[in-house]
Formats: structure tokens, C-alpha cells, sequence
């Protein structure tokens, strides 16, 4: 089974129902039939958590936090991963990426993943990680 990785873009753009709503919702219920394995980053997941207070509240973030949990979306730890911080930390410091993106990158990289996102800030890594492009 296939493993994609999940951006915090991708996810804000389903929860904001953006145009890449669509796509996500396909992906998530590919994920559901088994078709394939999704991760979200625990950083990226704080991305989500701190965006959503920043521009709602503390409730809205506590609700869309719950409302990952309930998706078919594993949340991939960094604890004593020291390869996925290394290779984060490497993207960080050879490309301008956000740090939370640079583990979004590393994560698909060391977990051999396709990593999802419309973000043009991950054209950087495209010779390294494949991206799977929403829109």
C-alpha cells in the first residue's frame, strides 16, 4: 500500500473548502478503502492547530483538532526520530522553507512517500520528494 503524506496546506484547504477541497475529500476516502496510507507530521499538525487559533480561536483549533482525529490520517511523531529532524533540518538549511514544511518534505522523504500540498514553496524539493500537486 502506497504511502502519501499530507501537507497542512492540503488541510486547511479541506477545512476551509478551498478548490482543493475536492481533491482532498477523494484522497481521504481512497485512504478509508485502504488504497492508501496518509500521514500528517505532528509539526505540521501544530501548523493546523496554531493557524486555526490565530484566525478563529482556541475552541475552532480544539474542534479542528478533533476533527483530524477522526480522519483516516495517521499522526507521525518526531520523538527520537533523529534521521526525520536531520533530514528536516538539512532541507532547512540548504532551501527558504518554512521549518514546518521542511518536516513535511522530510517526513515523505524518509517514509518514501508522495508528499500532497498546493504549496509553491515545496518546488524546492521536487528532485528529491515526490510531490503530488493539488490545486
Amino acid at each position: 500500500m502506497a504511502t502519501k503524506v499530507l501537507d497542512s496546506w492540503a488541510l486547511i484547504a479541506f477545512f476551509e473548502d478551498e478548490p482543493a477541497a475536492e481533491q482532498v475529500e477523494r484522497i481521504l476516502a481512497e485512504a478509508v478503502a485502504d488504497r492508501h496510507k496518509l500521514l500528517l507530521g505532528v509539526v505540521n499538525w501544530g501548523e493546523i492547530y496554531y493557524n486555526t487559533m490565530r484566525e478563529v480561536s482556541q475552541a475552532a483549533a480544539e474542534q479542528q483538532a478533533r476533527d483530524i482525529a477522526a480522519l483516516p490520517i495517521e499522526i507521525a511523531g518526531v520523538s527520537d526520530d533523529l534521521a526525520l529532524a536531520r533530514q528536516a533540518a538539512i532541507f532547512k538549511a540548504t532551501r527558504k522553507m518554512s521549518y514546518a514544511d521542511c518536516f513535511a518534505a522530510a517526513l515523505a522523504k524518509t517514509r518514501n512517500a508522495e508528499l500532497l500540498t498546493g504549496d509553491p514553496e515545496f518546488r524546492q524539493v521536487e528532485r528529491e520528494v515526490k510531490i503530488g500537486w493539488l490545486k
